[in-house]
């Protein structure tokens, strides 16, 4: 089930992958999102094609169930969204994501892989940017899968949705 390009649902949690380079991350996470009925954002350029071929070969018979819309660009989703609704998540940020206050409408952001979230969308939502904190300093970070289900389940707890 493919979402109405550009838009943004209050009724639910949207997660937004910036960019995604792995598919199987945005297979999972696109699980994720259609067992909770949170809507995923997709934010172009992605490292990897969603045709109906490239798909069945992932396994992904799932997909057309998971509420999914297309942004051409991070600036693009930015607008349709605004600003009150954003949540930022990178291991960059000091403040951690059980300090966030979720509701219904809200836009949970993660970043390509390799590279995270830009530092210049970090540093324009400075009260809107949270992390999961790591105990070991060897580990680099969490896959992204792992850490959209984190954060979305803590957003459902503190609404009642869990």
């Amino acid at each position: 089930m493919q979402g109405a390009a550009g838009t943004v649902r209050d009724d639910r949690f949207n997660i937004v992958l910036v960019n995604p380079e792995i598919p199987p991350n945005t297979g999972s996470v696109a699980r994720l999102c259609g067992a909770t009925m949170t809507t995923l954002h997709l934010v172009r350029p992605l490292g990897f094609s969603t045709d109906d071929r490239h798909l069945r070969r992932a396994g992904l018979d799932y997909w057309q169930h998971v509420d999914i819309v297309y942004w051409d660009n991070l600036d693009e989703f930015l607008t349709a969204a605004g600003p009150e609704r954003i949540k930022l998540f990178s291991k960059k940020s000091a403040t951690p994501y059980t300090s966030a206050v979720f509701r219904k409408g809200d836009c949970l952001v993660f970043g390509r892989e390799t590279k995270g979230l830009p530092a210049d969308l970090l540093a324009a939502y400075p009260g809107r940017t949270y992390s999961i904190p790591m105990r070991n300093p060897k580990i680099r970070s969490l896959n992204l899968a792992m850490s959209c289900g984190i954060v979305l389940y803590e957003a459902l707890r503190q609404t009642g949705n869990s």
